[in-house]
């Protein structure tokens, strides 16, 4: 028992955050007001504290990689495998489904069995179902590995971070996890480059392939040298049936919105979409009924944390569906080798390596208001740049200044986002507040590549006619555009003020701010 009474002004303590140790009260010792007895301090300059930090990185990399290069194989696999526009939104759908629905679900799991042993069934989960995708026969086959992809993705995702807060020093975890922000950027920069290589050259299935030497090689580093950890606070039940309505209502919803080009209004259609929403308000019933949910209402009230939450929707569901499309226009209009598409994307990853801790500092002297309106509207006028590139288009006059005002775009906006939502809910709930934003961020990509082909109009077989596949395009980045602009009406209208935490995630944005989803961020280890 404590020796101390508690304070009664206090209120009570805040829930333990789903995937990152406690915070550490005043004068408690290091691990937060539960440490683990155990729980070792890792110093960054060590041997072990390398280890330890290369472990983190080649599992998030695996991941960061993965969903960079899918896209730039999206043609090759079509035409290997006769798949239609619908299985290819599926090929990226299916694993952002499963990764969505379960990440914050899954960081719980390494609070209380354990950050190691639940990071590294992930790996293998993942290498595992690489495997099953690098042999697919078929496209219904490859959906369904890309779904247990996610799921694998779900586990080492939050547990990489995990890894780091857990293990190291207190005076080295800043610099630790800056260190994996800035290796997971070199990573998330180089992916389109490595996907493009291996797609023209082994094929696209060795795009699921690499994964398998990368995961044996953590496997071996996390058993022999990263020590376990856990939460000794973590208790109650599991949201598992939260965690599968969610993901459930999405996957009804993201059916729907693939299969209405070629069902059309039919029950094929109309069924799921129904069934989506009634899941849906399932999902919400249950999270305001238990008592330790996987969302909790409660922090929703806070109108700040709301507004910045849609703010993301809109943001990222533009920046989702161009990168899904991009990839296609550049090699089936264009008539790039996939190298050559994926090297061409490679400025906005760039600029965000180069330029995103000179953003957030700039934030922090501006307030995080109008880099949150202006950045979006850069970012729209780079997608509208974008309707210039068809048949015959050269790089540096039509691709290369669409993509150079889309990256000084993100630049001015991402890392001002991450602050924002760390700072609009007590620092105790920061953890969870950045996973909510990761997931939300992640959904919204979800329903964005599954509804704007159909928004645009593009037919099962679109991307197998240049000509049509252009025009629709066009309109499919009209669209993303105006989500833009919506974005940056709504952060004008509901962010207020100065930034108080405006350094609250630099952290994880010191070095690269990601492109899919806004990078996690683990609460104050």
């Amino acid at each position: 028992m404590s020796d101390s009474a508690p304070d009664p002004g206090r209120g009570p303590e805040p829930a333990p955050q789903p995937g990152v140790p406690p915070r550490v009260p005043p004068g408690a010792p290091p691990g937060g007001a539960a440490p683990d007895p155990g729980a070792p301090e890792v110093r960054l300059g060590t041997a072990e504290g390398r280890w330890v930090l290369l472990t983190a990185v080649l599992g998030s990399g695996m991941a960061m990689l993965d969903s960079t290069v899918v896209n730039v194989a999206l043609p090759h696999i079509g035409r290997d495998l006769d798949a239609n526009l619908a299985a290819l939104q599926w090929t990226v759908n299916a694993y952002m489904l499963t990764l969505a629905g379960l990440i914050l679900l899954g960081g719980s799991l390494g609070d209380r069995y354990g950050r190691r042993r639940v990071f590294v069934i992930g790996v293998v989960w993942f290498a595992l179902a690489s495997l099953l995708c690098g042999v697919a026969p078929d496209a219904g086959v490859l959906i369904a590995a890309r779904a247990l992809q996610g799921i694998g993705g779900a586990l080492l995702t939050p547990g990489s971070l995990a890894l780091i807060q857990a293990v190291f020093h207190p005076d080295d975890r800043a610099g630790a996890v800056g260190a994996w922000s800035g290796l997971g950027g070199v990573a998330s920069a180089v992916g389109p480059f490595v996907g493009g290589w291996l797609v023209d050259g082994p094929g696209w299935r060795w795009v699921f392939l690499i994964n398998l030497p990368l995961a044996a090689v953590c496997v071996v580093v996390a058993l022999r040298y990263v020590p376990e950890t856990r939460d000794p606070a973590a208790h109650g039940r599991f949201d598992a049936l939260g965690a599968a309505l969610g993901a459930l209502a999405l996957g009804a919803v993201t059916y729907a919105l693939i299969a209405a080009p070629d069902k059309g209004a039919s029950p094929w259609v109309i069924v799921p979409a129904v069934a989506g929403v009634l899941l849906g308000a399932a999902f919400v019933a249950v999270e305001r009924r238990r008592a330790n949910p996987m969302l909790p209402p409660g922090i929703f009230a806070v109108r700040q944390f709301t507004a910045i939450n849609a703010v993301t929707v809109f943001v990222y569901a533009a920046f989702s569906g161009f990168f899904f499309l991009a990839v296609l226009q550049l090699q089936v209009v264009v008539g790039w080798s996939a190298l050559e598409a994926g090297t061409a994307l490679l400025p906005t990853t760039v600029l965000m390596l180069l330029l995103s801790a000179r953003s957030g500092k700039v934030a922090q002297r501006v307030g995080a208001r109008l880099p949150l309106t202006v950045g979006p509207l850069l970012c729209a006028v780079g997608l509208l740049l974008m309707t210039r590139v068809g048949a015959g288009a050269d790089y540096w006059r039509d691709v290369l200044p669409a993509l150079v005002v889309l990256g000084m775009g993100m630049v001015v906006l991402v890392a001002p986002l991450t602050a924002t939502v760390l700072a609009s809910v007590d620092v105790s709930r920061a953890g969870l507040a950045s996973g909510i934003n990761n997931a939300a961020a992640r959904a919204a990509g979800l329903i964005a590549v599954a509804a704007l082909p159909l928004l645009a109009g593009m037919g099962p077989d679109a991307y197998r006619d240049p000509a049509a596949f252009s025009k629709t395009f066009d309109r499919a980045m009209l669209m993303c555009a105006g989500a833009l602009v919506v974005g940056s009406a709504l952060a004008w209208a509901t962010v207020r003020g100065p930034d108080r935490g405006a350094d609250a995630g630099r952290a994880e944005c010191e070095y690269h701010c990601g492109l899919s989803s806004p990078p996690l961020d683990p609460g104050d280890g």
